[in-house]
């Protein structure tokens, strides 16, 4: 399922690419009319915008290799590939194409700020420099009306919680779970320790006494065992009477174990329930898909009340089959999953810390990328949307992508200070009205794009298309205006320093 996502995600996520040079390329056009120069400017500031970009993108996927599933590993090295093969060809075609093709036609300059999205970005400008406290206020209160959401996120999943629930396979799980307590095997291995000690009265009954036990469960079905066998075939022995559908006594059994053996398949069938050795026994159940919350409460009662039965010092019982192993694999991908997450911010964040040599830039910049993932993961809480592996990978990408915004930003913002003898407020202002058009614009190729994955009657790229796309909205509204009035503050709070410190050399 997730390799079939890359060509489409390779496309998306290239796209911002070609946005970002044929927009640059276009104001520097606006600027002088040299379409040479306009290139050369072109390739010279967005090479290095695109490179850190891409690299954070690759980062988000690439950090799916530590997982440890072969399938996420799979995907995210694949796709952190293409993200930097994409880039190169980008870069390398499109100024290529660009210089055979004549000069375009541009729209004048005045038709371009009287423009709806420019309008837009002079308000957001306006609203960074002269109203930062309403943003500060209203990222608080939507953070922590998002915390209130992620406290109530279900962390659950179900083997085929994806599939679209009219489809055949759910039809039939359905089926089976009302009329047989479901097809999901659940195994239970008992080893005695000694040879022969599953043929001991004592054990049988033992067993005998867990199966009942769990068989109590309305998510299990009734076992299939030796001590199912013993019971059928004493009533076989008895010529079919159901009082004597029970475990043999001590005399009876040595006989009953005898007839079993003489009853044809019954001998071969026996084996699949006890080892050659007859020190291990087996014991089946089908159940429930219940989810893995559910079946970590099982397991976690179910343990306990085992042991009571099957004395631990005695007996070495193993809980397994495809249910238990399905939620311990769904437990260990959100455990790693976390981890590539917090992993992708630490090398994210080296990454910028190498770029722009400033930790106070370092740490506002994470701002704008952790708080759209903390909104989205409000609203699977409010939406019972439930945290497994299909939906804790959004993170994952998400953080990547909404990173790609905050470098366009800072890379434009640094670049500017750098070149030109601009106050920074200055510099801010028009790096929101340039670049604050290339991100809106990347913002809804992204948006739209992913959005198309809404339309999958699969329930995790539906869910991974939705919540993409509102993540990437949010984280850019957060980096053009929650980043930009970090900024302003920082260089207030260093004016006022160094207006401080010539006060005080000229007191002395």
């Amino acid at each position: 399922m997730l390799t079939g996502l890359i060509p489409p995600l390779i496309v998306i996520i290239g796209i911002p690419n070609s946005i970002l040079l044929l927009n640059k390329y276009h104001n520097e056009l606006r600027k002088h009319g040299d379409k040479d120069k306009a290139l050369h400017v072109t390739i010279l500031r967005i090479s290095e915008t695109t490179l850190i970009a891409n690299v954070t993108a690759a980062i988000g996927f690439g950090v799916l290799f530590f997982t440890g599933s072969a399938l996420l590993v799979e995907f995210g090295v694949v796709a952190a590939l293409n993200v930097m093969a994409t880039w190169f060809i980008c870069l390398c075609l499109i100024p290529i194409i660009f210089s055979y093709l004549p000069v375009p036609k541009l729209k004048a300059q005045e038709d371009h700020d009287n423009g709806f999205l420019h309008k837009l970005l002079v308000k957001t400008d306006f609203l960074v420099n002269e109203r930062s406290h309403l943003i500060y206020v209203g990222t608080i209160i939507i953070t922590l009306i998002s915390l209130i959401g992620v406290m109530q996120i279900n962390v659950n999943g179900y083997v085929v919680d994806d599939l679209p629930q009219n489809s055949p396979i759910n039809r039939d799980l359905k089926f089976f779970e009302k009329n047989f307590e479901g097809i999901l095997p659940l195994e239970v291995s008992i080893d005695t320790r000694k040879k022969n000690g599953v043929l001991n009265l004592s054990t049988i009954k033992r067993v005998d006494k867990m199966e009942e036990m769990i068989s109590a469960y309305p998510e299990f079905s009734r076992s299939v065992s030796l001590n199912k066998a013993l019971k059928y075939a004493s009533q076989a022995f008895y010529n079919g009477n159901p009082q004597f559908f029970r475990i043999p006594n001590d005399m009876e059994k040595n006989f009953v174990l005898s007839y079993l053996a003489n009853s044809g398949g019954n001998s071969d069938m026996l084996k699949g329930f006890i080892d050659s050795n007859k020190q291990v026994a087996r014991v089946s159940f089908q159940m429930a898909d219940v989810g893995s919350k559910r079946m970590n409460v099982l397991m976690e009662e179910l343990k306990p009340r085992i042991d009571s039965i099957l004395n631990p010092n005695k007996f070495d019982v193993l809980l397994t089959g495809s249910s238990i192993i399905f939620s311990k694999g769904t437990d260990y991908m959100l455990k790693h999953l976390m981890e590539s997450i917090l992993l992708a911010i630490f090398l994210i964040s080296m990454l910028r810390l190498f770029q722009f040599r400033d930790l106070r830039i370092m740490f506002i910049s994470l701002l704008p990328n952790i708080i759209p993932l903390i909104i989205t993961a409000g609203l699977m809480g409010f939406f019972n949307i439930p945290l497994k592996p299909s939906t804790i990978l959004i993170f994952t990408i998400a953080f990547g992508l909404a990173s790609d915004q905050t470098i366009y930003f800072l890379t434009r913002y640094q670049q500017e200070l750098q070149s030109t003898d601009f106050t920074t407020t200055k510099v801010i202002s028009d790096t929101i009205r340039e670049t604050g058009v290339s991100m809106t614009y990347i913002a809804l190729v992204l948006f739209f794009g992913f959005g198309i994955f809404t339309a999958s009657t699969f329930g995790g790229t539906m869910i991974l298309g939705l919540l993409l796309s509102i993540t990437l909205i949010i984280a850019l509204v957060s980096n053009l205006t929650l980043l930009p009035a970090l900024l302003v503050q920082i260089d207030k709070r260093k004016r006022k320093k160094i207006a401080k410190a010539k006060g005080e050399t000229w007191d002395m």
